[in-house]
C-alpha cells in the first residue's frame, strides 16, 4: 500500500533490520553477481595478511542494496525519485544491519506528492555503515 502524504509528518522512522548474520557465503554470491572480485571481500588470506583488515567485508554496494530494500519496502516498488549514500564504515561477516529512514521534509514538486527521507544503516554494535539519504513519490 502506498503512503500517503496527508499521514506522514516530518520525523517519523520507519526501520528494519535488512540482514541478520550476514554470511561470507552472501558477500562471495554478491561478488558473482556484480562481477566485483576484489579479493578484500573474498580472498581471507590476501585481506588479513597483505592489506591488514580483520577479515573480508562486504561490498558498500551489497550494503546499500540492503538498505535500498528497506526503503521500497517502505515507500513502494517504483516510487523512489532519488536515493544516494556514503560509505562509512565495513561490514564483516557475521554483522547484522539494521536500516532506517527518517522523513525530513513532505512537500509538492511538480505536482507530484514527494517524501524527503535520511538513511542510515548501522550494525548490532551501532556503528554506522551507511549514511544518505532518498526522495520518493507518495500519494
Amino acid at each position: 500500500m502506498a503512503l500517503k502524504a496527508r499521514e506522514l509528518n516530518v520525523g517519523d522512522v520507519h526501520e528494519e533490520e535488512v540482514v541478520r548474520n550476514l554470511t561470507r557465503t552472501q558477500i562471495v554470491q554478491y561478488a558473482g553477481t556484480s562481477g566485483d572480485y576484489n579479493p578484500l571481500h573474498t580472498d581471507e588470506i590476501y585481506t588479513t595478511e597483505v592489506a591488514k583488515y580483520p577479515s573480508v567485508f562486504a561490498h558498500g554496494m551489497l550494503t546499500m542494496g540492503m538498505t535500498g530494500k528497506m526503503l521500497t519496502n517502505y515507500v513502494g516498488d517504483g516510487r523512489l525519485k532519488s536515493f544516494g549514500v556514503r560509505f562509512t564504515s565495513q561490514v564483516f561477516p557475521g554483522a547484522t544491519l539494521t536500516a532506517r529512514a527518517t522523513i525530513t521534509a513532505v512537500r509538492e514538486e511538480d505536482g507530484e506528492k514527494i517524501v524527503d527521507l535520511d538513511v542510515s544503516t548501522v550494525d548490532e554494535e551501532g556503528t554506522e555503515v551507511v549514511k544518505g539519504n532518498a526522495t520518493a513519490k507518495v500519494d
